[in-house]
């Protein structure tokens, strides 16, 4: 692989995995921690919103974002011609 190839791989690369951190940043600090009294006023079986992303809904959110990641670096590797067969 030429370096120039390289770099645009690892810079997709960066760009996927940044994307992703930011997500669950987002989630789990701002959904689990500064908007739960705002979250509260809504219910998922019978708990609050803001309960419930503290406690479940960050780590829900973080295995999807694993499998988004598996399913973007298959892709992207099969793009820059790097797979494993």
């Amino acid at each position: 692989m030429s370096k120039e190839r390289e770099g645009a791989y690892w810079k997709e690369n960066l760009r996927l995995v940044a994307a992703l951190l930011a997500i669950w940043f987002i989630v789990s600090y701002g959904c689990g921690i500064l908007l739960v009294d705002w979250l509260d006023q809504f219910h998922i079986a019978g708990f609050p919103l803001g309960f419930w992303f503290a406690q479940q809904g960050s780590m829900y959110v973080f295995v999807v974002l694993i499998w988004v990641y598996v399913f973007r670096m298959n892709t992207m590797d099969r793009k820059h011609d790097v797979h494993e067969d």
